[in-house]
């Protein structure tokens, strides 16, 4: 089995900056991409970055040039660096990996195999 650990997040105020860490234990030789998800209560589940899924890295229109997906360790250590931080990234944010042979739009929700518990980003104005 493959167990996803997230961690780093926390309050910040508006456009200031945080690093999400998720640890990957477990069968990582699986792992064909990882991505990171938010999701706000009563809202469904939005990919936010991913690597590895269609292409070498895919953001999210609302996060691009602000948020940074990268790797580390062989695909052990995925991070999200997120900067200009605003009101409206605040969420529970969630590490996800997905198989190899699976064929799916990276923000496809269901394609991925495999999530963590989710750690919460609160950006207050």
């Amino acid at each position: 089995q493959l167990q996803l650990v997230e961690s780093g997040g926390g309050s910040v105020q508006a456009v200031g900056s945080l690093r999400l860490s998720c640890a990957a234990y477990g069968y990582t030789y699986r792992i064909h991409c990882m991505a990171w998800f938010r999701q706000v209560p009563g809202k469904e589940r939005e990919g936010v970055a991913a690597i590895d899924c269609d292409g070498p890295t895919s953001y999210a229109d609302t996060v691009t040039g602000r948020f940074t997906i990268s790797q580390a360790n062989a695909k052990t250590i995925l991070y999200l660096q997120m900067t200009s931080l605003k009101p409206e990234d605040t969420a529970m944010y969630y590490c996800a990996a997905r198989n190899f042979g699976v064929e799916a739009p990276w923000t496809e929700v269901g394609s991925y195999n495999y999530w963590g518990q989710g750690t919460q980003v609160t950006v207050s104005s």
